[in-house]
């Protein structure tokens, strides 16, 4: 069971493809995720049989989750969209707006409500991610480690909690989950090569988002 869980640490490379391209300290980089068909959770999982309220909290807060990741990057898009890195964000914001689409699917094929705090998410993601990125391409890096350093271990945690309940069952959810989850940690990856630990003040920065992480994450699953 354990072994389906992997760790949140740097170099995990599972359903992704990382290139580099470019030399010197500035470099640059390709992520091309694996396109990975998934059915609607159509095997094991019907309404009638699953844990009503457990999969509602998951489809929620992840929804919720991929929704604010999504803002986040559009912030940091509108600041440095332009620059140098701006293509390295844009490639993990089309991964983040597929992750995004999995989870409206399955809200519908779910009958799951969203988080009614959504239009909060979109203004506070926003403003995190452009601020963020007024700090340089170093901050808004560090933004990015932090924020998918926090989603990969809730990604874990979820794993472990359908791997308990009926890893068959929930079969495809947990691909699902696992997939999306080692997209983070590749996204997590690219933040620290693009210099995320040279922001201002790294480690109060990456604190405090993970404290606004966790908060969302907490919120989203119950209301």
């Amino acid at each position: 069971m354990e072994a389906a869980v992997a760790p949140v640490v740097r170099g995990l490379r599972v359903g992704c493809q990382r290139l580099r391209y470019g030399s010197g300290s500035e470099r640059k980089w390709s992520l091309q995720s694996k396109q990975t068909s998934f059915r609607s959770c159509s095997t094991g999982m019907t309404l009638d049989n699953i844990n009503k309220p457990a999969i509602d909290r998951i489809i929620r807060v992840d929804h919720a989750g991929e929704y604010g990741a999504n803002r986040i990057y559009a912030g940091q898009m509108a600041v440095l969209g332009r620059t140098t890195v701006g293509p390295v964000i844009q490639q993990m914001w089309d991964q983040e707006k597929d992750h995004l689409k999995k989870f409206n699917e399955l809200m519908v094929t779910f009958r799951v409500r969203p988080t009614v705090l959504l239009p909060f998410w979109n203004v506070a993601g926003f403003a995190l991610g452009a601020g963020t990125a007024l700090l340089g391409k170093e901050g808004a890096m560090a933004c990015t480690v932090a924020v998918e350093e926090s989603i990969s271990e809730h990604y874990n945690n979820q794993i472990r909690t359908l791997m308990e309940e009926d890893p068959e069952k929930y079969k495809e959810l947990l691909q699902i989950i696992k997939k999306f989850r080692d997209d983070e940690l590749e996204h997590h990856d690219v933040g620290l090569d693009h210099n995320a630990e040279l922001a201002p003040a790294y480690s109060l920065l990456k604190t405090a988002i993970q404290i606004g992480c966790k908060a969302a994450i907490f919120l989203s699953e119950r209301i």
